[in-house]
């Protein structure tokens, strides 16, 4: 119940609202006029029944520097992210920036002026902050922010919803030739027989760099030939066939793997191996420029594409959830999609009418 107290002092008159709520804590706040303290006690009564009022004082409270601490410190621990250091680093600047501003201050307008500031920065590669990186610094602070709502209740509303993501330009499809395939190949074999096997099965595959590198014996399945990888990007656990050529190539390389560690593919000592210099090194000599590792997900794709695959079994064998990631391989299933379609078209239309 609210009650409003009229005060008469030399600076003039004061009108002071008192509300007391059985099970919820006082509220009270003085203004200047009678009309503004009728309209806080009810709109503030309205909070405390709703349960907003608690968030509105803790939002005062508490700086996004405090919830950025809170959230890195019990929230990342127990999330089963695959890697936390990315956000860690995201939210780092984001608290240099505006960690001072308690969470009532934060608006979408400020988020939008250090996100400007940002994007006038540079990498750690010494590149201009692209609007797809800013994308995902905004991504982390989000995903705070819905935390600060959902589970450590600071705020009521989290400001980012009304902040945009930039357009980013469609993904990037890179593809080898059959030429440049056998050129890779070659050279990879040339190299070592685990930069061959690696590469095999990233293009047999479509695994990434990381599943592949972080691959364990005990993961690899010869006698029905497929692999399992644990630590996966979107944390599911994903298992893949092997066929062929990649079957055949893994249990060449079984016969001589080291005994002493049960990483399919160990470096020193016993981490997994690092294929980037030898890679580039490989694709140098086979002369195919402009081709990353990640491009061999893309050929693996790109050939189940070609091979008559929906974009949903594109989806499954890559280990994506969704199919938006893969119709950037839509172009390549339309001599399936074509197939699919003549023959609904003869099946119900091919006698006429």
């Amino acid at each position: 119940m609210a009650t409003i107290e009229k005060r008469t002092r030399d600076s003039g008159t004061m009108y002071r609202v008192k509300i007391r709520l059985r099970g919820y804590p006082p509220a009270d706040a003085t203004f200047d006029r009678i009309t503004d303290a009728k309209r806080w006690a009810a709109e503030t009564e309205t909070a405390i029944r709703a349960g907003r009022w608690f968030q509105h004082v803790e939002a005062k409270r508490n700086t996004l520097a405090d919830l950025i601490d809170r959230y890195i410190a019990e929230y990342l621990p127990t999330a089963g992210l695959r890697s936390t250091a990315p956000r860690i680093a995201h939210l780092n600047v984001w608290r240099a920036e505006l960690g001072k501003l308690t969470l009532a201050e934060v608006t979408p307008a400020r988020i939008v002026a250090a996100r400007s500031k940002l994007l006038n920065t540079t990498t750690k590669r010494r590149r201009a902050m692209t609007p797809a990186t800013a994308n995902r610094y905004i991504a982390s602070l989000r995903h705070c922010l819905n935390i600060g709502v959902r589970e450590f209740q600071l705020i009521d509303d989290n400001p980012t919803r009304k902040v945009r993501q930039f357009t980013e330009p469609r993904g990037r499809v890179r593809f080898l030739s059959d030429a440049e395939r056998d050129a890779l190949l070659r050279e990879c074999k040339a190299h070592s027989e685990a930069l061959h096997t690696v590469v095999v099965l990233a293009l047999a595959t479509g695994a990434r760099r990381g599943e592949l590198l972080g691959l364990r014996w005990p993961d690899v399945d010869l006698q029905r030939d497929r692999l399992t990888f644990h630590a996966t990007k979107n944390g599911e656990r994903r298992s893949v066939p092997l066929a062929a050529f990649a079957a055949e190539r893994v249990r060449a390389f079984a016969k001589v793997r080291r005994l002493d560690c049960d990483l399919v593919f160990p470096g020193n000592n016993a981490h997994p191996l690092v294929i980037d210099k030898m890679f580039n090194d490989a694709t140098a000599r086979a002369r195919i420029e402009g081709f990353r590792f990640h491009d061999l997900r893309h050929t693996a794709a790109s050939w189940l594409a070609m091979s008559g695959a929906t974009l949903a079994e594109i989806a499954e064998v890559l280990g994506h959830k969704t199919l938006a990631m893969v119709k950037r391989y839509a172009h390549l299933t339309e001599g399936h999609t074509r197939g699919v379609v003549e023959r609904m078209n003869q099946a119900k239309l091919g006698g006429g009418v």
